[in-house]
Order: C-alpha cells, then structure tokens, then sequence
C-alpha cells in the first residue's frame, strides 16, 4: 500500500469521527478565554491597603452570596499601591494584578475592568490615587474588578499615646531599626530630640526591632521640615500608608513630639557640617584614655554621617568625640553604661 492511499484512509476517518461527534455532542460548550480561578480565599497587600505589606496579615475579601468566585470588600484605602493573592504565606505564589502597570483607583472609579494573574515579574500593581472609603469587587470567573468610591475616610480619633520611650528613624540614621535614635521624655507625652539631621526622610516608632508596627508619621506623604519648622503640625499613629516626613535642608534641629495632642514640632537651631572622623578613648579601647593612641573611625563610604569602626574591645567603658579634646562634646549613651 501506497503512502498516498494511507493518507487517504486515515482523512476519510477523521471525517467519519468529526461528523460521529457532531451528532453525539450537540451540547458541547467551547470555552473562550480564561478559566475560572476556582479559590475560596482571595487577599489584598499593599500599603495602599489596611495591613500594608504584611503578607501574614493580608486583608482578606469575602466571596459574595450570589456567587462564591465574585469576591468584595469596602473600607479604606489609602493612596499607595496594591495587588491580590489566593494565598499568603509566600510571595512567590501567582498575584491577580492590573492589566496595565499602575492603573488608577480613584473617585471616578473602574468598571469591569480585566486582570492578569502571574507570579514574578512585572511586579505590576494598582495605584490608589486618591485616598477614601472604597467598594472594591473582583470576579475571578471573568477575570475583571470593580472599584467604586464611597465616601471620604473618617478622621483618626485622636487618643493619647502612652509610651516609656519614642524613637525617630530614617535617612540621618542609616534607618536603622534595631537602634534608631531615642527622644529625651520630658513628661508623660512630650518627647524631645535635638541634634543633627541630614536631608532625606524620617518618622517615629515606639519601639525597636521591628517595621511592621505602627509608626508616628505625617499626615501626608512628604511633609516638609526645614529652617520655618514643619508644614504641618499633625501627626497619625498607623502601620499604613507608609508617610514620612522630609528633611529639606540639613542642619541641627529641635523636635518636639506631643503624643496627646498628636503634635509635632520642628526648630531649625542651626548649621550642622558632618564631621570628618570620631576619635574613640577609653579602656576598653586599645589606647585607653590616650588622645595620642585614640581609635579613629571614619565616615562611611556609603552616608557621611554614618560612621564605622569594627574590631576587639576590652572590658570597660569608652566615648567618641570629633575633636581631641576632654572639653569638647561627647557622644554618649543615652542612659549611663
């Protein structure tokens, strides 16, 4: 047999089986497009988002009663950026982002808007425009999201804030979370930092170790400090949106924070120059209390006024000063030893 005759053998069954299934299968449904993302969880991260970007507290969507694959949610949302996931845990799972990079969320609205879902790359997310109160749908069996603005947020109800210390970090600090720079209490709520800060951004916390707490931080996003004090007076105590203040012009500053009015106020004093080094004296250092012998640590390359010295240390105690001086001032604990 012929290759020409097999050929011809094998097309007149493939017809016989297409016409057997046309007759057999009337009710076939071809599906066009995506299918179904069958979850029963659905989440938002971001820190336009309540929770911010914790992925272990990702605020969750509810599955609607007329269909258990249309998810919503309303409540506030504020400006920043945010995606979805089905899953928390880990960040490599796939996340239900928008079709274009940085589609607004704003009062106007969207309206059965389409979505992707992919893992890695683009890292594509919704941007929150205008901060508010928000009713946000997402129907995973057409893969499209609603999102319709309901009202203004409430304003944060203004509680005093009880604390034993307040720390400020940020740029001037390296943002150093483990050890960001302790205010003096002058009373119950009044915190007071005065010294040196460099340009870039800063806010406060009550405590150390941590960045998924709640932070002091400025209303707005960029509130100003410079030589005329702060643009803005006020303060919020929240995990999100992620505001901070920024230092525009360097120098020695006077903050003052009011944790029951939730204040903020900011004296420019004067010039501030980084140093060029620190000389470190003491026995626990390797020329003792020797000016001739005192350890020199210098700038890092990376932040002027961030300076960095490793090596042995002794039992006992030390200081650092710019100058070799026992007059001049010491930088020192903030607590004795």
């Amino acid at each position: 047999m012929n290759i020409k005759n097999i050929i011809s053998i094998l097309s007149g069954l493939l017809m016989l089986v297409a016409l057997t299934g046309c007759e057999g299968e009337k009710d076939l449904i071809i599906i066009d497009g995506n299918l179904p993302i069958k979850t029963s969880t659905l989440y938002m991260v971001g820190d336009a988002t309540p929770n911010g970007w914790s992925l272990d507290a990702a605020t969750a969507l509810t599955p609607t009663d007329e269909d258990p694959l249309v998810f919503s949610w309303e409540g506030p949302l504020n400006v920043g950026e945010m995606k979805l996931c089905l899953a928390t845990g880990s960040w490599d799972n796939p996340f239900i982002r928008p079709q274009n990079a940085g589609e607004e969320i704003n009062k106007k609205g969207l309206t059965d808007e389409t979505f992707k879902m992919h893992a890695g790359d683009p890292d594509d997310k919704w941007k929150v425009s205008e901060a508010g109160i928000y009713n946000l749908r997402f129907d995973l069996r057409n893969w499209t999201m609603s999102a319709t603005y309901v009202r203004e947020q409430d304003a944060p109800v203004i509680d005093p804030i009880v604390a034993d210390a307040l720390y400020i970090v940020g740029d001037f600090n390296g943002w150093n979370i483990d050890s960001p720079t302790q205010l003096e209490k002058k009373s119950d709520y009044i915190f007071v930092y005065e010294g040196p800060l460099t340009s870039g951004e800063m806010k406060a916390c009550l405590t150390t170790g941590s960045w998924d707490a709640s932070f002091i931080r400025p209303e707005t996003n960029g509130c100003r400090i410079d030589r005329n004090g702060v643009e803005s007076g006020n303060f919020v105590y929240s995990v999100n949106p992620d505001n901070k203040w920024k230092i525009e012009e360097p120098g020695i500053y006077r903050l003052t924070f009011d944790l029951q009015n939730w204040t903020i106020a900011a004296e420019y004093t004067g010039d501030f120059k980084p140093a060029p080094k620190l000389y470190m004296i003491g026995e626990a250092t390797d020329g003792g209390w020797s000016w001739d012998a005192a350890t020199v640590i210098e700038a890092s390359s990376e932040n002027e006024n961030i300076f960095v010295w490793e090596g042995e240390l002794g039992r006992g105690s030390f200081k650092a000063s710019e100058e070799k001086d026992f007059g001049a001032p010491f930088y020192r604990p903030s607590t004795p030893d």
